[in-house]
């Protein structure tokens, strides 16, 4: 990750791109590190592996199991959390390094078994492509023969989680799961996690005013990222980046009927929190089982980075996942 740069001088050199003339990007850098799988190492508290899910190898998915649950005698299934990595659609792998220690975590802290999809990135591949895939790799979830997951992941409790565009990516694979629940089974959704979910719009909130000088992630920084994976010749009042301003309302209805909850976290010191406060009202306007967890300070992905935060984090997934 590069921290030379200021985000809100160059917002497109902060994230390692550069803007040719002809309006295509070339990668500069790589703006995360990266981290192998390991499923043979003794001692290390989760195992990992990578599985192909098409036979282009554009899609695959990183399997997370602790590896008490794989050394005890009782072969007690754990929930299965499917987790969508960040990068505003345009940076980040389920291989990065950043994903691998929150997924080896929360593997750890909850317990349970993480499936990270890996997705095609924009602009190359602009949305909706990151949703594709991800729906493709839930559909190869609920086919999949692959004993990690048929013998330690309980199908039956199934949460769909991301943080910050893995949230946005969360939110709206919910949005198009809950039309074909009976088509997913035996995988049974119970919920959704968005953490620190990315959403925006063409109007400023107060916090993206109050922070439009953030060193983390300033909302420059999210235009750009909004100007890359949105299809071309929309704004940010599209729905795939404003899901208040065109309400799927036939869908919410449909998942207060499956009775799904959702939890929604941010801090205050994210340019992102109105956005995700507002989305909290609106779900609850609708007669949907929602949490906001918003807490004070902190930054954009700052759990990822400090472990008495993330600490908190999990604490609140867990106690999330336990309540009926």
């Amino acid at each position: 990750m590069s921290n030379q740069i200021d985000p809100t001088v160059d917002p497109y050199g902060y994230i390692g791109i550069a803007r040719n003339v002809d309006g295509s990007i070339t990668r500069i850098f790589d703006f995360f590190a990266k981290t192998p799988a390991c499923s043979n190492n003794d001692s290390i508290p989760v195992l990992t592996k990578d599985i192909p899910v098409n036979e282009s190898g554009s899609i695959w998915i990183r399997v997370f199991v602790p590896r008490k649950v794989l050394d005890s005698p009782t072969k007690a299934k754990l929930p299965l959390i499917v987790y969508y990595h960040g990068g505003g659609f345009v940076l980040g792998s389920a291989a990065g390094s950043i994903c691998y220690e929150f997924c080896t975590n929360v593997a750890v802290e909850i317990p349970a078994v993480i499936v990270s999809p890996e997705y095609r990135l924009a602009p190359e591949h602009r949305l909706p492509a990151a949703y594709d895939d991800s729906m493709e790799a839930l559909e190869w979830i609920k086919n999949t023969s692959d004993e990690w997951l048929t013998n330690y992941a309980d199908f039956s409790k199934c949460y769909l989680m991301g943080s910050s565009a893995g949230g946005n990516i969360a939110y709206h694979i919910g949005l198009r799961s809950v039309t074909c629940v009976d088509h997913l089974s035996p995988l049974k959704i119970q919920g959704l996690i968005l953490h620190q979910p990315f959403f925006g719009g063409t109007q400023r909130t107060q916090s993206e005013l109050r922070l439009a000088n953030d060193k983390i992630f300033p909302p420059c920084v999210a235009d750009v990222m909004w100007e890359l994976a949105l299809p071309m010749e929309f704004d940010r009042d599209h729905e795939y980046c404003n899901p208040t301003f065109g309400i799927k309302s036939e869908m919410l209805a449909k998942i207060k009927g499956q009775g799904w909850k959702i939890l929604v976290t941010g801090c205050e010191g994210d340019p992102l929190i109105d956005r995700q406060i507002q989305l909290v009202k609106v779900l609850k306007e609708k007669g949907l089982r929602v949490a906001g967890e918003f807490s004070d300070g902190g930054c954009h992905g700052f759990e990822f980075h400090d472990a008495s935060k993330a600490k908190i984090l999990f604490g609140v997934l867990k106690n999330f996942l336990t309540i009926s």
